[in-house]
């Protein structure tokens, strides 16, 4: 079978065999795998896993080990890669119309699937692993450094755009004395930190952040940027400068890629999240020029492949309660999603940047935390 050859020059410089007996080696159970492959690239990679054409007893290593090879560039040249770089073209697809989109398709899900994923405070971003030795305690941490990197003080007014489940909220108004507005895109979101924030000073709403129009004394944004759309960075933050008062510090943590690609990867878009972009070091650095001071840049990205393989397995410890809601397929699917992308962490083809940004400049100069 001329097609299974090509798949298999194609993965012998990442080390991985079909059908061989290593935990990061691929079983395929249907043959007609290969050329569909061929033809369908990163979409049909995700699609023929989903349908249990093959499998792999340690997927993210496996993922990892292709990446690190770079033999996925080998069949990249295909009809759904073609697609999504004329979408990314000739569209916009962080538009305000389609801005609550990703809240309907990804964080809507249902409230019961992350809380059987995530930590205690229902942290959705990277955790910071120094000094931790579980989820928990990784996802505190990172919490507890992003409020230092602001210098958070008692009183302080403080904006989280894209705000999840309340975590970054409730922990600096219980912690450092602060108040707390955070808007979402999520109904679900909306819905749990109502109940969950009663009594603190916390404002969740439903909306965009090109309706933001007040001052702030910092801001923050944990894993939203991923969802702007290289053709609104420039907008988001000339909005975030319109936001922070003179004296205050945006703090912007958002996965990041070292290559500036357009394209998206076309499974991701499909079942995950829908007009995402993973933005580049250059992409950010152009949209910051002549808005912000860069004050400090910290690369964490290792940390996520500790923090996706936590998040699998608690979500698959916990799926014998979630299985009759979402099914057989959806489990697939997202093992595929938390899996894959550890493994690409694991290969260091993408990042986790935080990134701390002033309006004028530190008088005297930012003193980095760590």
């Amino acid at each position: 079978m001329i097609s299974k050859e090509i798949i298999e020059n194609i993965l012998k410089p990442a080390d991985i065999k079909i059908n061989g007996e290593r935990s990061f080696d691929i079983k395929v159970y249907d043959d007609r795998f290969y050329s569909r492959i061929l033809v369908g690239g990163a979409l049909a990679l995700g699609e023929s896993y989903m349908d249990g054409w093959w499998d792999c007893e340690q997927l993210d290593e496996c993922v990892s080990r292709i990446i690190r090879a770079k033999s996925q560039n080998k069949i990249s040249f295909n009809l759904p890669n073609i697609l999504q770089y004329l979408t990314a073209l000739l569209t916009n697809p962080g538009t305000h119309r389609k801005a609550f989109e990703v809240g309907k398709k990804h964080y809507d899900l249902g409230n019961d699937l992350f809380e059987a994923m995530l930590d205690k405070r229902m942290v959705y971003t990277c955790a910071y692993w120094k000094n931790a030795s579980n989820l928990d305690e990784a996802q505190e941490h990172k919490l507890d450094l992003v409020c230092k990197k602001l210098n958070l003080h008692e009183g302080q007014r403080i904006l989280d755009i894209g705000c999840g489940w309340g975590s970054f909220m409730k922990f600096a108004t219980e912690k450092y004395r602060v108040s707390v507005v955070g808007i979402t895109v999520s109904k679900e979101q909306l819905t749990l930190v109502k109940e969950s924030c009663v009594g603190l000073p916390i404002e969740i709403r439903l909306q965009d952040y090109r309706d933001l129009n007040e001052k702030f004394d910092h801001i923050v944004s944990l894993g939203m940027f991923e969802h702007v759309g290289v053709k609104n960075y420039s907008v988001y933050m000339n909005i975030a400068k319109k936001c922070l008062n003179d004296g205050g510090l945006f703090l912007l943590h958002t996965i990041g890629k070292d290559v500036t690609t357009l394209g998206v990867n076309p499974w991701i878009e499909k079942y995950i999240f829908p007009n995402g972009k993973i933005p580049s070091f250059l992409e950010i650095s152009r949209a910051v020029e002549n808005v912000f001071v860069v004050e400090d840049w910290h690369n964490f990205g290792a940390d996520y492949d500790k923090t996706l393989c936590a998040w699998f397995l608690n979500f698959n410890n916990h799926w014998d309660k979630l299985s009759k809601k979402y099914g057989e397929r959806f489990y697939k699917m997202w093992k595929f999603y938390l899996l894959s992308c550890a493994g690409a962490f694991r290969a260091r083809d993408i990042e986790l940047w935080q990134i701390v940004l002033s309006p004028n400049g530190v008088k005297g100069g930012y003193k980095s935390v760590r």
